[in-house]
């Protein structure tokens, strides 16, 4: 059966392999920290509303509507497992970059994806841990693995907190060669990381092409939830254009890299977990520039129109 098989399936990735993406997406993360400044929080008294639904969007609804979408399609156990790894991570790293392109709110993609990051820390374990003990085929598959999320939480802080606040630190001291610091680094290291991620599929690409029909859909459907999770929440609380662009980036690009380390790391890399992490990652940056596109289009054409 394929559900047997998939939900027992383990990706082939090894130690050395594991503590280099570990440490690539930190450098990821630092590359981002580098263009977030004190000021990008301050935001949050200063104009409060947009990046408190950023963050309801993100960390409250997604989740939630997650678990809704598995309950009704009932997918196999370790995919529905990856589904809510990914819904429970923060906002990704080219969420900046995509939003710029779409013509969103900068300031707002950029100060949200700073306090997810931090959020990430309590929240993404927290997440996790809550909706997929809330769903019986799930639970136990977490109470074989036991999985400890103080551990987990350990492990966010040191791939996610650490290098935010080295490279918040950086950009407060030498704002300068922040700026420098950050146009190769980010560049670099998520390329860097990408490839890793490719390598690792490589290495499985009989398990990848045996499943990835069965997993093409599933997260097309889920990514298509989160831009529509943005976008609706942020219509319904009636804000800007561009804070409306920029909130639905923020929640359709997840940041499945991390999702991905946390698989290998304390599920072995679960063979559904790890493709759909994986399938995501890639399908993420496809959707959120066509969407990007789409957005930035639309203007030129008005202006043609005009």
């Amino acid at each position: 059966m394929i559900s047997t098989s998939l939900d027992s399936v383990q990706i082939n990735f090894d130690t050395e392999a594991l503590w280099t993406m570990n440490v690539v997406l930190a450098f990821v993360m630092f590359g981002v920290a580098l263009d977030i400044s004190i000021r990008d929080f301050k935001m949050l008294w200063s104009k409060p509303k947009a990046i408190l639904v950023g963050v309801l969007s993100q960390f409250v609804l997604l989740p939630a509507l997650t678990y809704m979408l598995v309950y009704f399609i009932d997918p196999y156990p370790s995919i529905a497992m990856g589904m809510f790894m990914v819904a429970a991570c923060p906002g990704g790293n080219i969420s900046n970059f995509i939003t710029h392109l779409g013509g969103g709110n900068s300031a707002l993609s950029v100060s949200l994806t700073g306090i997810a990051t931090l959020l990430a820390v309590v929240m993404t374990p927290l997440n996790f841990q809550f909706w997929g003990s809330l769903y019986g085929p799930t639970s136990s598959v977490l109470e074989t693995v036991a999985v400890s999320p103080f551990e987990m939480v350990k492990l966010v802080s040191l791939l996610l907190g650490l290098p935010l606040v080295l490279g918040m630190f950086i950009n407060y001291w030498k704002p300068n060669l922040a700026i420098k610091l950050a146009k190769v680094l980010k560049i670099v290291s998520l390329l860097f990381f990408i490839a890793l991620v490719f390598i690792a599929l490589y290495n499985n690409k009989e398990i990848f092409m045996e499943y990835i029909f069965y997993v093409f859909w599933i997260v097309v459907i889920h990514n298509i939830l989160a831009f529509f999770t943005g976008f609706s929440i942020s219509k319904l609380f009636v804000l800007a254009k561009k804070d409306v662009k920029s909130i639905t980036i923020e929640t359709g690009i997840q940041n499945s890299g991390l999702g991905l380390l946390l698989i290998f790391t304390f599920f072995d890399g679960l063979g559904g977990m790890a493709l759909l992490a994986a399938f995501w990652g890639v399908w993420h940056i496809i959707s959120g520039l066509l969407l990007a596109s789409y957005w930035g289009y639309r203007p030129l054409i008005n202006k043609e129109l005009a």
